[in-house]
């Protein structure tokens, strides 16, 4: 069997959402009292209507959750996993056993400000130097432990981990998450 990419398997989703939605349209359209036909968007790659983005898919991000989690459970801590798409949507989070309650939050938190920026959150918290106010931009959290997706040098998700005594430890178990993906 041939394994296909995940650009492929993107666009081919996409392609088969639009037929269907273009599908429920011509039902409803024809069932319509009215003569007015809405205009359809043609579902095919070349259609500059359309945008296209590359994420991880739900056993993707799964896998490298899960990847964090066991790191940081192989050292005896206790954290909390969340990897978010590139628009920052949560795809999943992981409480680990024992993690504090503030956990879950900051690691969505983090994931959401490395990708936001496409650069781990200790590189980031540097930034708070010559510009304070970023830490008041809603969402974020510029403390170590969060770390882009990259696929071809541009985000596609990132990875956020919280819980550890130390960012430096959060930010190295969320690179193990990101380094799952690469197997």
């Amino acid at each position: 069997m041939k394994k296909t990419s995940v650009r492929t398997r993107v666009l081919t989703g996409t392609v088969a959402a639009a037929a269907i939605a273009a599908a429920t349209v011509g039902a409803v359209s024809a069932s319509a009292e009215t003569t007015e036909t809405p205009a359809a968007v043609k579902a095919d790659a070349q259609n500059r209507n359309l945008a296209q983005s590359t994420g991880l898919t739900i056993d993707a991000a799964t896998r490298a959750a899960q990847a964090a989690l066991d790191a940081a459970t192989k050292v005896g801590q206790h954290v909390s996993v969340a990897v978010v798409d590139r628009d920052g949507v949560t795809r999943v989070l992981l409480k680990g056993d024992g993690a504090g309650p503030q956990a879950p939050e900051s690691a969505e938190r983090k994931a959401f400000t490395a990708v936001s920026w496409n650069a781990p959150t200790s590189e980031l918290a540097k930034r708070l130097a010559q510009a304070p106010n970023l830490k008041d931009i809603p969402g974020t959290l510029f403390l170590a432990g969060g770390a882009p997706v990259q696929s071809k040098g541009a985000p596609v998700a990132a990875i956020g981990v919280a819980g550890a005594p130390s960012g430096d430890l959060d930010e190295q178990f969320a690179q193990a998450g990101v380094a799952a993906l690469a197997k």
